[in-house]
């Protein structure tokens, strides 16, 4: 753990270096990476970003989802208590890159998609507004409308909280005074919970910013917090009445890892009892993300969400691309064989 701990730094210092890079460039894995209005983030490795592929791709890839199971119920939302496996993707790319423009026309859409404007520090202009409110527009397999979260990094909990805020506020307070994000995606999390809980109750009262903050534009608008460590969490994040976020990134790492001893066995852990699936802290099936790369095919993606959905995750992501940023680039397949595969896991099933 401590050597993992040890590569992500070491990945924050590069991603510092690629800021001042004139082109785009992300990173990735055990964290998140992106390219945006003129920087990358600050995630997991951050290096060069990928050649993105041509739309070819995407036709190459249709024939995937012909091999797959049709859903067995059809679309509509999710009844309460059940458990289902949605996608949700991080996408570290300029607003008009093909990954985006890929997501906004696959059927059934995604359910949620990280945007990256610079590490959340860009401006959330026109072209980000106007891409974000074309995702939301996707339809999910289950009946629901796509949701689309900012980025913003937090330097395991030792950025200035000041700076945070700045750059939540960068993605809802908008010159339009419109809504165009359904929350935040928190990167860099802390997976600890500091002396008294310190670091647990940072993120807390970040979480609470979020929603006051949206509540403000909009007090009926749903509100998605998601925080990204990469690896099981405290538990003391998910203690009730103090909670830090909806949604928890618990693994970020290759396929091999997710498939071996590489991963850490749950979702949660605490001092005395260490790793634990971490079921019982999530009623609805919807509070753990799992985003693993290097998958080597089709057979392995469709294997790799159904163990997500074993493992206790109610998001999942699996894609074929590989260090140094996994998440700046398609993988071998089409959006929808992922999403269609997923709706067939867990509908109705408690």
């Amino acid at each position: 753990m401590a050597r993992a701990r040890a590569a992500k730094a070491l990945y924050a210092v590069v991603t510092v270096l690629l800021l001042t890079a004139p082109a785009p460039a992300c990173e990735a894995s055990g964290r998140t990476t992106s390219a945006g209005d003129g920087a990358a983030t600050p995630s997991a490795s951050a290096r060069p970003a990928e050649p993105v592929p041509g739309p070819e791709r995407d036709a190459a890839a249709g024939s995937t989802a012909e091999s797959l199971p049709a859903p067995g119920t059809p679309p509509g939302p999710r009844a309460p208590g059940t458990r289902s496996l949605e996608v949700a993707v991080p996408a570290y790319v300029w607003a008009d890159d093909p990954l985006l423009s890929g997501l906004t026309a696959s059927g059934p859409a995604v359910s949620v998609v990280v945007l990256n404007p610079g590490n959340g520090d860009s401006p959330f202009g026109a072209r980000w507004q106007a891409r974000a409110d074309t995702l939301r527009r996707g339809t999910t397999a289950t009946g629901e409308r796509t949701k689309v979260l900012g980025y913003v990094h937090t330097d395991h909990g030792n950025r200035d909280p000041v700076a945070v805020k700045a750059s939540v506020d960068n993605y809802l307070k908008t010159p339009d005074g419109r809504r165009h994000v359904d929350g935040i995606f928190f990167d860099v999390v802390s997976r600890d919970c500091g002396p008294g809980d310190a670091t647990r109750d940072l993120y807390e009262r970040l979480r609470r910013y979020v929603e006051d903050t949206m509540r403000s534009l909009d007090p009926t608008a749903p509100v998605l917090v998601v925080d990204n460590p990469g690896t099981a969490i405290a538990d003391c994040y998910l203690e009730p009445g103090h909670r830090t976020a909806d949604v928890f990134v618990t693994f970020e790492d290759t396929y091999a890892a997710y498939t071996s001893g590489g991963r850490l066995g749950g979702n949660v852990f605490d001092e005395s009892g260490g790793y634990r699936a971490g079921v019982e802290l999530d009623p609805d099936g919807t509070a753990f993300w799992h985003l693993v790369h290097d998958v080597p095919d089709a057979a392995a993606m469709r294997s790799t969400l159904r163990t997500a959905f074993d493992r206790g995750a109610g998001y999942a992501y699996a894609t074929s691309a590989a260090m140094p940023n996994p998440w700046n680039t398609r993988p071998a397949w089409a959006a929808s064989a992922q999403t269609a595969f997923a709706a067939t896991l867990g509908r109705g099933a408690p």
